[in-house]
């Protein structure tokens, strides 16, 4: 259930078309340039990864790292995570701002300082799972706390829009952020791209 929550929420976070179902997981048609359609799956299918030819087609596959031909470019391992939304508000620092807007069933934060952003995030809403994506500090406000702050903004809107569950997929240096704010490691996640 948590793969399809992320699929759905993600393609609400980006604006794209709708996750499909297909045999072995979901498609989004991402419709970029390199990054034509997306693969969401529980389990690596070598079925499909073989019928795969378009290039800028990426798959994101839950569970150990797969073998893979070498058409694929495996990217750095990731970790699809969970946890249950607070309503805590976010606390900063004096010297910054924080926004928060919803357009639709996307919210958007960016924490600012003196009118240039500092850390930024976006949940996509779907239904009771809210998909956390794109959480960004600058490099010049690392290590202020503003990826706690924006998470923290995320998770009490979400909340306050109906969302109990947060879904997120993390890379090597968001684990330890998030796991410090009590999200659980779910599955390691390959991402690879044609």
């Amino acid at each position: 259930m948590l793969v399809k929550a992320w699929a759905e929420g993600w393609a609400i976070a980006r604006g794209t078309a709708a996750p499909v179902e297909v045999a072995d997981g979901y498609r989004i048609d991402v419709g970029l340039p390199g990054h034509v359609a997306r693969y969401v799956l529980p389990a690596h299918s070598p079925a499909l990864a073989a019928r795969l030819t378009t290039p800028g087609t990426w798959m994101k596959i839950c569970g150990p790292a797969p073998v893979l031909d070498e058409r694929w470019q495996v990217q750095a391992l990731e970790y699809l995570m969970s946890a249950q939304l607070t309503a805590e508000p976010p606390r900063h620092r004096p010297e910054y701002e924080l926004q928060l807007t919803r357009v639709g069933s996307v919210l958007d934060v960016v924490v600012s300082s003196q009118g240039e952003p500092a850390a930024r995030g976006r949940a996509g809403l779907a239904g009771e799972y809210a998909v956390i994506d794109q959480v960004v500090t600058e490099p010049g406000h690392r290590r202020r706390g503003l990826g706690t702050t924006v998470m923290r903004a995320l998770s009490q809107a979400a909340s306050h829009s109906g969302a109990r569950t947060g879904v997120l997929v993390a890379t090597a240096d968001g684990l330890a952020l998030y796991s410090r704010l009590g999200w659980a490691l779910v599955s390691p996640v390959t991402a690879a791209r044609l």
